[in-house]
């Protein structure tokens, strides 16, 4: 089973999404705090953007949905491709999870993509890697490259089940996925306004994450 989550999977957690109705983050347009260019313009506001997302993270909990996805791990393998950048699927137990946009909880340096370090404090200007380069957000800013996506690809070719979660399909690569999956493959939708059109292999769960996934467990399991 693949299962697909975006923002609706945490905003029951109470994170709050980064793109709220105006388009804008946190009163930042895109352009200002997740992409390369603004980060080279002003560091400083960019780190002060997501040093807030991740202490805002550390006061927030899986809900229920998360948890009744690690359920899911006793009938099912299961892969979890997440376009969230929190750590919640981790923390509710799920063991294998793929982040195609990277995570909060993660650093790299600036020189080198693969050097990546764990890190759960704010990040300043004159924080360095081991070769005194700026460390920067595991963040997949817009226009940059998503490591990820060929990884997220052959796990979507496999799937038996998939099971779309909380997400608009509507940001790239990531919503191609869909196009990998096997022919005739059983595809659950948990949204209260499905973001994708009807046929006959689409299972619509018009809810939230949680409630959502409680249908799904009773769907398949029970």
């Amino acid at each position: 089973m693949v299962i697909l989550t975006g923002a609706g999977m945490s905003a029951e957690s109470g994170l709050k999404t980064f793109r709220d109705a105006n388009g804008l983050w946190e009163g930042h347009s895109v352009m200002e705090v997740a992409t390369l260019e603004a980060f080279k313009r002003n560091p400083k506001l960019v780190l002060e953007f997501y040093n807030q997302r991740r202490r805002q993270l550390l006061e927030v909990q899986p809900n229920k949905g998360h948890k009744n996805l690690k359920e899911l791990e006793k009938h099912f393998e299961i892969y979890i491709i997440t376009q969230n950048v929190d750590d919640l699927h981790e923390r509710a137990g799920s063991s294998k999870i793929v982040h195609l946009h990277g995570e909060l909880t993660k650093v790299r340096s600036t020189k080198n993509e693969d050097h990546i370090i764990d890190w759960s404090e704010d990040l300043n200007l004159g924080d360095l890697d081991k070769d005194g380069n700026q460390l920067r957000p595991h963040i997949v800013w817009f226009g940059e490259q998503v490591p990820e996506i060929e990884n997220a690809i052959e796990i979507t070719k496999q799937a038996d089940i998939l099971v779309i979660i909380g997400t608009s399909m509507q940001v790239y690569p990531a919503a191609g996925l869909i196009n990998y999956i096997k022919n005739n493959t059983p595809i659950y939708v948990i949204d209260p306004a499905p973001p994708i059109s009807e046929n006959s292999n689409v299972v619509f769960i018009k809810s939230g994450a949680q409630e959502g996934t409680e249908r799904l467990v009773k769907m398949l399991i029970d």
